[in-house]
């Protein structure tokens, strides 16, 4: 398993191990973990105790420290030679800004495949990401060059394509709780998605390791219920926590000036090039639905998306309010 400490990693790997699979997390080195990842360790060494619960995994999982984007590393710190049955990947760039995508989408994720397939795997479940559908950005072409390579690998593959993750949509609970107006790119009804849980993704990613009929296919997946768009998010926060609904509306040509203006400006101050990429990935999440895309009428179709789980976004934010779950968003944080 790569990508296990990520919160959808997380929730993979406890369905993981609840079904009685047997877990390798491979986690990058932290200072004074490094001891557990020694490639003369025992081969069923586990990481104390104290290290799984430092990076947030359950009990009976093997935590092995490498260097995940080094092909050494991970051969000898994480592999270590030994035989492995099947690959999970959640791994995914932190940014999305093209070097990072490119190292971590792309090369991480390819030398997990080569050496995983060296070591005797025969299935790998890749945790992908919808909006490769119309690729725009550096990340989405290095997600694509990479699912491209596990097809053509000879590996039993399940590449899934999850819509939105409730935590990317979680970022304005606190604005409309303190009392401020809810942001909306133009009128909030630019884009649409079928929001999913991370335990019912989890549950999905590892259905795919039984379940033929998940098998050698692209996989794109929702949780349940209707398709939200962005303005219906808003109106339930405002009804939950008793407020009058307030909007503040953010004009998508401004989004897309200034990323122009940073992109010309990048050639010149090239930190000044990653902004630029970000303000693209803004631009895009502003105007793309995370829906099934229909290749004939280019139009997204909520009707064409699948579905899974139980959990819904709006109970999610129920419980958030009443303080019975939290926000982690990481660099999923928009607002």
């Amino acid at each position: 398993m790569a990508g296990g400490t990520g919160t959808i990693g997380r929730a993979t790997v406890a369905t993981l191990v609840a079904r009685g699979h047997e877990v390798v997390c491979l986690v990058r080195p932290r200072p004074g973990k490094q001891a557990a990842s020694r490639p003369n360790s025992e081969p069923k060494h586990r990481a104390p105790a104290d290290q799984v619960r430092g990076v947030g995994l359950p009990a009976g999982v093997e935590v092995r420290f490498c260097e995940i984007t080094d092909p050494v590393s991970l051969r000898e710190q994480g592999l270590r030679n030994e035989r492995f049955d099947a690959i999970v990947s959640c791994l995914a760039s932190r940014t999305g800004e093209p070097r990072d995508a490119w190292a971590i989408d792309h090369q991480a994720n390819l030398s997990l495949l080569q050496q995983g397939k060296a070591a005797g795997a025969t299935q790998m479940v890749l945790l992908s990401a919808i909006c490769v559908q119309r690729p725009r950005l550096a990340f989405q072409q290095a997600k694509l060059a990479f699912e491209a390579a596990l097809t053509d690998s000879g590996l039993t593959y399940s590449i899934v394509r999850a819509t939105a993750f409730f935590k990317s949509l979680s970022g304005q609970i606190e604005r409309v709780r303190q009392g401020k107006p809810y942001l909306l790119f133009g009128d909030g009804r630019l884009t649409a998605c079928k929001p999913i849980s991370d335990r019912d993704l989890a549950g999905y990613l590892a259905d795919c390791l039984d379940d033929a009929t998940l098998q050698n296919r692209i996989l794109p997946i929702g949780g349940p219920g209707p398709a939200i768009t962005p303005l219906e998010q808003g109106e339930f926060l405002f009804d939950l926590l008793g407020r009058e609904p307030r909007f503040k509306q953010v004009p998508v040509a401004l989004i897309k000036s200034i990323a122009a203006a940073l992109g010309a400006a990048g050639k010149v101050i090239p930190p000044l090039a990653v902004k630029a990429e970000l303000a693209r990935i803004g631009h895009y999440y502003a105007t793309e639905s995370m829906l099934v895309l229909d290749p004939a009428t280019g139009r997204y179709d909520a009707d064409a998306t699948p579905e899974t789980g139980q959990d819904t976004l709006f109970e999610y934010y129920r419980r958030v309010v009443e303080g019975a779950d939290t926000v982690e968003r990481g660099e999923h944080a928009v607002f």
